[in-house]
């Protein structure tokens, strides 16, 4: 370690750190990330996190209008001008996020467990809120002085004797705390959440209503919810309690607009038995149950057939029963619905390549990757790559699948010193 590092480090550990002021609350706050380091890393995350997360709703337009409109109006009356912008996921998992700088996003299946447009305002001026008050940003920051903690509890173990079990353990306690957001932070994007939907003219009772929707959900046991917002927005009735205190400040004299929101949704309600069958589709799939996946997936299919994800499942499936040409042809099905998604081409490009058509697959995995890198995309060009003789591209490419833990970066790792 540096002097310097460690001159860093005693000072973080003397409790000298950087503070900024909360545009929200006005308190000062732990800051090591400025708001222009917040607006650079959410616009730089913000398309990869929708890629990862299903890629934008593409199948009514008039619905992303209709929420960009509903987080426009409240982004007028937040405590800090960002550049927000607002987005539907293509994804039935209920959640919604903020990145920092004001990137938010909403999944479709959220939407399907909403009642009118305050509701959605609630969950979006909740999600406003985490960004203006920068409780990403809070969160980074107390990451970074963790893990600088971590560091330095791992030099006073290895000047103790105990090697980097200290580090380890300090990393391990980071990593839970950083799991989701504070109770202080769910509650405080509540309250000041509530201030925005009433500048915005809704009523703040809707979240109140929100929130009681959410215990209940939680109280079911339901696994969508529990694997999507609640692992990073977790309800409580202490949340209800707040939010029911905090609207008895107000006049009831707010917008619910629940004919406006139906209409806005009416697709995405029309479609919900072809997700359904989607999601039963894809529990067969994890049985091995080829047969019965496709069997749902024409179901689907039949439905709404303009759903990428549909067609792509299928050829899973048929991949499944080692239908090579019917596997190829619903992938090519899949990117001609939705081709902005990454995960079409590579579904494609990796067939292609276990079939040795690497011209084929070579270009199907570079757009998939020019939309989202991904450990397998790398693997399989560089191994053609590697098979055409560039080996100084290969090896940019093992590398970067070589991140991966599991078997792709294992073989990616086997390759590092082969092409070097």
């Amino acid at each position: 370690m540096t002097p310097a590092r460690l001159a860093l480090l005693v000072t973080l550990s003397l409790g000298i750190g950087a503070c900024a002021t909360n545009p929200v609350t006005g308190r000062e706050e732990l800051s090591l990330v400025s708001g222009r380091e917040e607006i650079a890393i959410g616009e730089q995350q913000y398309g990869p996190a929708q890629q990862a997360q299903g890629g934008p709703y593409y199948l009514d337009p008039k619905l992303q209008d209709y929420v960009r409109s509903v987080g426009n109006r409240l982004a007028a009356g937040s405590d800090r001008k960002l550049p927000y912008e607002f987005v539907v996921l293509n994804n039935p998992v209920p959640n919604a996020w903020a990145l920092p700088g004001g990137k938010i996003a909403v999944n479709s299946g959220l939407l399907l467990q909403l009642h009118d447009e305050a509701e959605l305002a609630a969950v979006v001026g909740h999600e406003i809120v985490h960004a203006a008050a920068r409780h990403s940003a809070s969160q980074m920051s107390k990451g970074s002085l963790i893990n600088l903690g971590a560091e330095l509890l791992g030099v006073a173990g290895q000047q103790a004797g105990l090697g980097n079990l200290g580090g380890q353990a300090a990393q391990l306690g980071a990593g839970a705390w950083m799991a989701h957001y504070s109770r202080g932070a769910e509650l405080e994007a509540d309250a000041y959440g509530m201030d925005y939907m009433v500048r915005a003219g809704y009523d703040p009772q809707a979240a109140v209503a929100v929130q009681e929707t959410f215990v209940k959900l939680a109280a079911g046991g339901n696994s969508d919810f529990i694997s999507g917002l609640f692992a990073s927005h977790p309800p409580s009735q202490e949340r209800v309690n707040a939010n029911l205190r905090r609207a008895q400040n107000f006049p009831p004299d707010g917008t619910r607009n629940a004919e406006a929101y139906q209409r806005a949704t009416a697709q995405l309600r029309k479609d919900a038995p072809a997700y359904e069958a989607e999601k039963n589709a894809l529990a067969a799939l994890n049985r091995k149950d080829a047969s019965g996946a496709i069997q749902a997936l024409d179901q689907a299919i039949a439905i709404q057939p303009g759903e990428g994800r549909f067609w792509e499942s299928r050829g899973h499936a048929r991949a499944m029963l080692k239908q090579w040409s019917d596997a190829d042809a619903d992938f090519t099905t899949a990117i001609s619905r939705n081709p902005g998604y990454y995960r079409h081409h590579l579904a494609r490009g990796a067939l292609r390549f276990e079939r040795k058509q690497y011209p084929e697959a070579q270009r199907d995995l570079e757009e998939s990757r020019r939309l989202l890198p991904t450990p397998l995309a790398s693997l399989y060009l560089g191994e053609i790559a590697e098979a055409n003789g560039a080996t100084r591209q290969a090896d940019s490419y093992y590398r970067e699948a070589a991140a991966d833990n599991g078997a792709v970066g294992q073989r990616a790792r086997g390759h590092l010193g082969a092409v070097r």
